[in-house]
């Protein structure tokens, strides 16, 4: 069974969408004053407190700035999304950029957008999705561009935040448990593997069930993970154990799903991208109390592996083991760590 799930995940456009950004890893990484992974010394300000370089393969830009960070991050939507549901493209360009600043222990501050259309009509569902969503999780729009007078449909938007300690993809450690928060309570997206939990559901609710993430950061409880993005859980394990310089075994079966999501279709739903969706990887004495603060929020949580440091992804279900990818052999995005190997 594992190796047929394997097979799947691997030739997913998800995961193998990622490689695309060893074009930029290959121009940035270890260039002096680019950010590199290498920069982890990092420096103290007046109150003591650690201040690192920004490190390029996170979900954001992370900018030491007075006694946190300013977080920056952008998103461009898949034109084959934008062209089939405008208004949920719109909705959700700023939704997954405010993911972005909240799985890095931030809170968003605003949003800008770059926005090309055939016409005025239709731009139209997309401005309506994007301020849906902006009214939803309560972060402005206070800026961009528009035309109406392009020869195709497309967007981008980006986004900056403020965080007091940061939750990075550089953090993982060997002996870690990961972490998978997802909130169920949604229904996937007709065409699309889109997991939606977000459209419809009270405003009050998102903010704080987002506000779990920096309250954990700040409470020194998490220092590693990234959001569920494009790629599932499986492409998002893989670039945090390539950032971080570990492996990890995944427990597939424990990865928290819904109820209709049986085996056959475990693929699917591990490559799922949620609207709301975490993996952590959190040092061992401190994951009661992670998995408590989701349960608190109705979030359906589970530690669903663990750290190593072999550099290798490996799937594991019913004593099963299959090693899924070999980050040593061959890299993903190519922003690798040194991590503690």
């Amino acid at each position: 069974m594992l190796a047929g799930i394997a097979a799947e995940l691997r030739g997913a456009l998800g995961i193998l969408a990622k490689r695309d950004v060893q074009i930029p890893a290959r121009y940035l990484s270890g260039k002096p004053g680019a950010g590199g992974a290498g920069d982890a010394a990092g420096a103290s300000d007046a109150t003591g407190a650690v201040h690192r370089p920004a490190a390029l393969g996170d979900d954001c830009a992370a900018i030491p700035d007075g006694d946190g960070y300013l977080l920056l991050a952008a998103e461009g939507i898949w034109p084959t999304f934008l062209e089939g549901d405008p208004r949920f493209a719109g909705y959700s360009a700023v939704m997954v950029n405010v993911s972005d600043i909240y799985a890095m222990g931030g809170r968003p501050i605003a949003v800008v957008d770059v926005v090309w259309g055939t016409s005025a009509g239709a731009l139209e569902p997309v401005w309506e999705g994007m301020v849906a969503a902006s009214r939803a999780y309560g972060v402005p729009i206070v800026g961009g561009h528009t035309s109406a007078r392009s020869p195709y449909n497309a967007l981008a938007v980006a986004i900056a935040g403020r965080a007091r300690r940061l939750i990075t993809s550089f953090a993982a450690r060997p002996g870690d448990v990961l972490v998978a928060a997802i909130d169920l309570r949604g229904r996937m997206h007709a065409e699309h593997p889109f997991w939606n939990a977000s459209t419809g559901t009270d405003p009050a609710r998102l903010r704080g069930d987002l506000e779990v993430l920096p309250a954990l950061a700040e409470a020194g409880l998490c220092d590693a993970g990234k959001d569920i993005s494009m790629g599932g859980v499986a492409g998002t394990l893989l670039m945090l154990l390539e950032t971080s310089g570990v492996g990890a075994v995944l427990d597939v079966a424990a990865v928290p799903r819904p109820g209709d999501v049986r085996d056959p279709s475990i693929a699917r739903w591990l490559l799922a991208f949620p609207s709301y969706g975490f993996l952590l990887s959190v040092r061992p004495d401190a994951a009661g109390a992670v998995l408590a603060a989701f349960a608190r929020r109705g979030i359906a949580s589970a530690a669903v592996g663990a750290v190593d440091g072999s550099r290798r992804l490996t799937l594991e279900a019913a004593g099963e083991r299959h090693t899924l990818w070999d980050l040593s052999a061959e890299p993903l995005t190519g922003f690798a760590g040194e991590g503690t190997r």
